[in-house]
């Protein structure tokens, strides 16, 4: 199945930091190999002006999934530091790039890049209508960025080539689970920027 990008179309880079790197804190195996696939996909959004939003954890110090505040997680992506920022290698167009943080209050988590932030108004106001996820983790922040998508009425396509998830044992099994609620997978083979 080919999927022709259109005007009406963004892609969510989910949570491409150092941190969830291989080398960070809080380490997804392989995330660093998917950098040159997402930078394939923001090339395609990028020819044709259409909007890249990037999700970032973006926690203080105190967040309330540390585990030396109540939560599973060991600290990771604190704001401003090296941890938090972007892949070195990962491509950020210098504009129609938009950099949504979550997470930001101490006592408020947020796995979907909907929660608590602006990226449901940012789309709205520019007409997207289908949303194309890719990035880490798929067993958490990728999978409720989805299902938060498809919650608010985007139909949504996961690039199944360019996640990485926590717990590689699972992803096949999340993946399925977002199928059942109408999720679309595909790779980079079936986009046609046309």
């Amino acid at each position: 199945m080919k999927v022709r990008i259109t005007s009406k179309d963004a892609l969510i880079v989910v949570d491409m930091q150092n941190d969830f790197m291989p080398y960070g804190a809080l380490p997804v195996k392989d995330a660093d190999k998917i950098v040159p696939i997402i930078n394939e996909y923001v090339s395609i959004f990028e020819e044709k002006s259409n909007p890249v939003f990037y999700t970032r954890d973006w926690h203080p110090e105190n967040h309330i999934s540390f585990k030396g505040y109540g939560g599973i997680w060991p600290s990771h992506c604190v704001q401003n530091t090296e941890g938090a920022k972007f892949h070195p290698d990962l491509k950020i167009p210098s504009d129609n790039k938009f950099i949504i943080s979550k997470g930001t209050s101490p006592d408020f988590d947020a796995y979907s890049g909907f929660q608590g932030t602006v990226l449901d108004s940012l789309l709205k106001e520019r007409g997207v209508k289908r949303i194309f996820v890719c990035g880490v983790a798929t067993d958490f922040c990728v999978k409720n960025t989805v299902i938060g998508g498809l919650n608010l009425g985007y139909q949504v396509f996961i690039l199944t080539d360019a996640i990485k998830a926590v717990f590689p044992d699972k992803e096949n099994q999340v993946i399925n689970q977002l199928l059942d609620q109408t999720a679309v997978a595909i790779t980079i083979e079936d986009t046609d920027a046309g």
